[in-house]
């Protein structure tokens, strides 16, 4: 069995949920915090996450999450999530259990992978498909990538899908 050490992530986040995004971003800085180069690659819905008016007002999934549950372990009725501010009284929820654990908010977590050395790129594609110019996306990205592009950087690293 090889001894060799993991270099480089390349992790891909296309999906705009809370849960989905600190995903990405928790795996993005604990990778930096272990010595391995982390890139991150925002795509389709994933670009809420680095789009200045949406990053800090993410929603957790209600409908259609089989995991979510309510306190005391009881499973949350998937029909409830149709009601009107039961996202955001489960959003606001998680955003309360993760400040009580001291996670930063997505625009000051973005800062911190940056700091350590970490790169933050958006997907072309995607930024066309909503209308989206570089200058709504998070300040200090490092670009705007193809898909091919994403390839090449990627090349030897491993890829983490979310």
């Amino acid at each position: 069995m090889s001894e060799e050490k993991l270099k480089k992530v390349c992790i891909i986040c296309s999906k705009g949920s809370l849960e989905n995004v600190y995903a990405a971003l928790i795996l993005a800085n604990g990778a930096r915090m272990e010595g391995i180069e982390a890139e991150l690659f925002f795509t389709f819905f994933g670009l809420d996450a680095i789009t200045k008016k949406k990053m800090d007002k993410l929603h957790t999934a209600t409908v259609g999450n089989p995991s979510l549950t309510m306190p005391g372990g009881i499973p949350f009725p998937t029909l409830l999530g149709i009601l009107p501010g039961i996202e955001a009284m489960v959003s606001y929820m998680m955003k309360k259990e993760m400040e009580k654990l001291d996670i930063p908010k997505v625009s000051e977590f973005l800062e911190i992978i940056k700091a350590s050395g970490g790169k933050i790129f958006a997907c072309k594609l995607a930024m066309e498909m909503f209308k989206l110019k570089k200058e709504d996306l998070f300040d200090d990205l490092d670009g705007v990538l193809t898909v091919g592009e994403f390839y090449q950087r990627a090349a030897g690293a491993q890829i983490i899908f979310i």
